[in-house]
């Protein structure tokens, strides 16, 4: 009689116990799916920050412009800054995740300034979902290289200089999508991009959300492209790259980048060791290589433009003696 009733009692007691663990392994996994499904609109629905300065804060006159990006329907802001003698060439600058057109991180005021003494235009502008400009969803160069293609093509209608390409990390990602994708960019200054935005993703997602690689890192990537309209497959600067080259690109990266690693340069300076170039600092932090190494980083980007210069030079110089001939 005993035994029957503690087999009772087990019985009952497992009747109890199975139901609630499943009820509590159904809310964890709710909760786990809420929590990614919040992060990841978190991640592409970024505060705008205001702009806080302008060119004329460092002697810099300015004109205001407007670009509609080449999706057709995002307008976007920014500036035009021009030297003071005939420009050598438009320089288009493309800031980083969550920042704008002046990217106090660099900064990118007083690296243009320097620019436009040396005789550089300076295009300076805000992707969507950031500073002035339209739209509502940050996607990591998805659609951020459209945005950077519609600059592109003001510059190209307004002005009849090369078109060269800076960017800083998102901004550099952005700035070899697009220049995968337009003939009209001569070359391409990354600075601390990564090579591919989901394999990045997967590995560095805590980084970014403070949260457990498992299970947040794949829920947050099945669910971001079904949420939003993010898909990291569209933003490989990898795969941009036999598009670029003979193109040559300056890879800057600084190999004590916590946010990035510096191999992710690395990896896609390798691809066309030929034709690209690659700089990698000690010591600076995500982008802080400008501020640590002003005077060397000034000088890398001038040596390559200068360079991209002279190729143009002799290329339209061969161009008019076989229209002589």
């Amino acid at each position: 009689m005993e035994l029957q009733t503690q087999l009772e009692r087990r019985r009952r007691t497992r009747s109890v116990i199975v139901p609630s663990l499943l009820v509590l392994l159904i809310l964890a996994v709710f909760a786990c799916i809420g929590i990614s499904i919040y992060v990841g609109w978190q991640l592409t629905h970024k505060e705008r920050k205001q702009i806080l300065e302008t060119p004329s804060d460092y002697g810099m006159t300015c004109q205001d412009a407007e670009f509609i990006s080449k999706d057709g329907k995002t307008k976007l802001k920014g500036w035009v800054i021009e030297p003071e003698k005939q420009a050598k060439m438009t320089v288009i600058f493309s800031h980083g995740y969550g920042g704008n057109r002046y990217e106090p991180n660099v900064p990118f005021l007083p690296l243009a300034q320097r620019l436009v003494t040396e005789g550089y235009r300076i295009i300076m502008f805000d992707f969507r979902a950031s500073g002035e400009s339209g739209g509502d969803m940050i996607t990591l160069g998805a659609k951020e290289k459209y945005d950077l293609l519609g600059v592109i093509d003001y510059a190209k209608h307004h002005y009849s200089e090369p078109i060269v390409l800076y960017g800083v990390s998102m901004g550099a990602a952005t700035s070899i999508l697009a220049a995968g994708m337009s003939e009209d960019v001569k070359g391409v200054i990354a600075d601390s991009s990564f090579s591919d935005l989901e394999g990045y993703l997967r590995t560095y997602m805590p980084v970014w959300t403070h949260l457990p690689n498992v299970p947040f890192t794949y829920l947050i990537l099945t669910l971001i492209p079904m949420l939003t309209e993010l898909d990291p497959s569209e933003s490989v600067p990898m795969n941009a790259l036999d598009n670029v080259a003979p193109r040559p690109i300056l890879f800057i990266h600084s190999k004590a980048d916590s946010s990035i690693p510096y191999e992710e340069s690395v990896k896609m300076y390798k691809k066309h060791p030929d034709v690209f170039e690659l700089w990698l600092t000690k010591k600076a932090k995500h982008v802080k290589s400008f501020e640590m190494y002003k005077s060397e980083y000034t000088k890398k980007v001038l040596d390559f433009l200068q360079k991209l210069q002279k190729e143009n030079e002799n290329e339209a110089s061969r161009c008019g003696i076989c229209t002589f001939v």
